[in-house]
């Protein structure tokens, strides 16, 4: 492992507390992901939509990359499911290499306009109405996720970039049928789904939108799939399509700054993990922009908390991953943005004495928690930042043992409802904090700035045995949510030992600020009575549910799962 890891990375590999055998997991034996006696390999997918983890499918059945898979899953995805991803939009990947064991993060969060200012969504000296913000072009981003599955097919692919979009390509053109989940967005009352790009796209010629089970076709995206796959991502990043963009954001209300040299100029970032042990295993999250070292944050809590280990039918347990939520939200709130911008204090949050002092403070805690001060904070102010629901996740594991992770985003439903090319435009830099100062004056983390990228709740995970062997990935939608919905799974799968579509179908329990929202039906009364008992009184959860994707090695296959909420599947031979 220690050529897997630098940096940050290594403090987080430095906490303590881990189990040494299943036993001491406090998991029966035999129910953990392995890779002990046969290495863990594909073919397997997993993903948002049946379509989508076929054509991904076909690709490792030719001979494809893990990486080469998920650029034709997220073709298709941004076709079938464009309420939650798309060309238009970026995402971060986790690779773990089969051969080496060696974890990369591409990083293709998108970037604001070099013209972008701290009162980016200021009108009149005051912040806009944020549902005002999100459908003006100062929403827009320029696309990442195009360049970062480039750069990382063109160090890990396996077939020509070119045969990886015939299956997008035929869906546009022909046509697929509409989902009831994207029937549902298509009439609904967000107001994205209702701009005249959208109306435009969604309304037959009768008049009527489409709803589910009516085949809907795109030429515009078979088009655009058509150059991608010829010219690669300079189709998206150069010419007519970088213009259709620029066009789509400079066009009233509001029209925003991005540029055609702001597009051309976008460039994916390879960082590395933050990994992190829990239980038996390490995982490992992508780094800032990202949050993904809150969930490290939450783990690292969680080993300190007895409650934790008593198990999926205990209130004691759900209250106590209640409380450590509020703390983790507390400090990634504060603390988290683009590190080329602000110091992120990611080995402070993760050193184990202040890990400890934190998850002290669970027990007695009382409304909203208060954030720490660990080791290298910057001196930032409060966070004025807004994530609306959105996103999808992809798992793809190959027949040579290489791994892709990836949460994938348009932001908000349908992004900012603004269209280019047959695709939706992201709506990301709303993940921005509205307000950039705080009352003393001091900056926050999250503030918009040129060339900057906003804060990701976007936290794909890779599972590693201690040898530093691949046993698990996965990941979820659901905006700030996300953090919690992850977590929920790692402790549900490798704490409580379930097989991993149970820990995906839990209840969801998200805690921030001073409530606790939650899939409130989901969990038995006697639970439900116990944790109010506890000082957890649950609300309906009013975020975006969970889109658990990802599988486990256990037993020599795979213990695939795709959450019972939304329309995915998950795929093996």
């Amino acid at each position: 492992m220690s050529a897997l890891i630098a940096g940050t990375a290594a403090a987080a590999l430095l906490l303590g507390g881990c189990a040494t055998s299943a036993l001491d997991a406090g998991v029966a034996p035999g129910a953990q992901p392995q890779a002990s006696q046969t290495i863990a390999r594909g073919p397997f997918v997993s993903a948002a939509n049946p379509l989508a983890v076929e054509a991904g499918m076909k690709v490792l059945a030719r001979g494809g990359s893990a990486v080469d898979a998920a650029v034709a899953v997220q073709a298709v995805l941004g076709l079938a499911e464009p309420q939650s991803s798309g060309l238009g939009g970026g995402a971060f990947m986790m690779f773990y290499d089969g051969q080496s064991g060696a974890v990369t993060v591409y990083d293709g969060r998108e970037t604001a306009p070099a013209a972008a200012t701290p009162e980016l969504f200021y009108e009149n000296g005051q912040p806009l109405a944020f549902v005002d913000a999100v459908l003006s072009g100062r929403s827009t981003g320029a696309p990442g996720v195009v360049p970062m599955l480039a750069l990382a097919q063109k160090q890990h692919g396996a077939l020509a970039w070119s045969e990886l979009f015939g299956d997008a390509e035929k869906l546009a053109q022909d046509g697929f049928v509409v989902s009831e989940r994207l029937a549902g967005m298509i009439n609904s009352d967000a107001p994205q789904a209702k701009t005249r790009w959208a109306s435009e796209y969604f309304t037959k010629p009768d008049g009527t939108r489409y709803q589910a089970g009516e085949t809907l076709r795109n030429p515009a995206y078979a088009e655009t799939v058509r150059r991608i796959a010829r010219d690669g991502a300079a189709a998206l990043q150069q010419g007519p399509l970088a213009e259709a963009i620029v066009a789509a954001v400079q066009a009233g209300p509001r029209p925003g700054a991005l540029t055609t040299a702001d597009v051309a100029g976008y460039r994916p970032i390879v960082r590395e993990a933050v990994c992190g042990p829990y239980k038996i295993y390490t995982i490992c999250v992508p780094p800032p922009p990202s949050s993904g070292a809150s969930i490290l944050e939450l783990l690292a809590m969680a080993e300190r908390t007895p409650d934790i280990d008593k198990g999926p039918d205990s209130p004691e347990a759900w209250a106590a991953f209640g409380q450590l939520q509020r703390l983790m939200y507390a400090d990634r709130d504060r603390y988290f943005g683009d590190p080329a911008f602000v110091s992120v204090p990611v080995a402070g949050l993760l050193d184990p004495a202040y890990v400890a002092e934190r998850a002290a403070l669970a027990p007695g805690l009382r409304g909203a928690a208060p954030y720490g001060v660990p080791a290298g904070a910057p001196n930032v102010g409060a966070d004025a930042t807004r994530e609306p629901a959105g996103t999808s996740h992809l798992v793809v594991v190959d027949a040579q043992g290489n791994a892709v992770s990836m949460t994938t985003t348009v932001e908000s439903l349908f992004g900012s409802g603004r269209m280019a090319g047959g695709f939706f435009l992201n709506n990301q830099l709303t993940d921005f904090s509205m307000v950039p100062t705080a009352s003393d004056g001091a900056p926050a983390a999250n503030a918009v700035a040129a060339n900057k990228r906003p804060r990701s709740s976007m936290s794909p995970a890779l599972i590693l045995d201690r040898e530093g062997r691949l046993v698990g990935l996965l990941g979820s939608p659901g905006g700030s949510s996300i953090l919690a919905y992850n977590a929920k799974a790692l402790i549900g799968a490798l704490a409580w030992g379930l097989p991993l579509q149970q820990a995906f179908d839990l209840p969801n329990l998200v805690a921030k600020g001073d409530g606790f929202g939650a899939d409130t039906e989901g969990f038995p009364e006697a639970v439900r009575e116990g944790m109010a008992a506890r000082g957890v009184e649950l609300r309906p959860n009013t975020t975006e549910t969970s889109g658990l994707h990802g599988g486990l090695w256990r037993d020599g296959r795979w213990d695939g799962a795709a959450d019972s909420r939304r329309e995915g599947v998950a795929r093996t031979q």
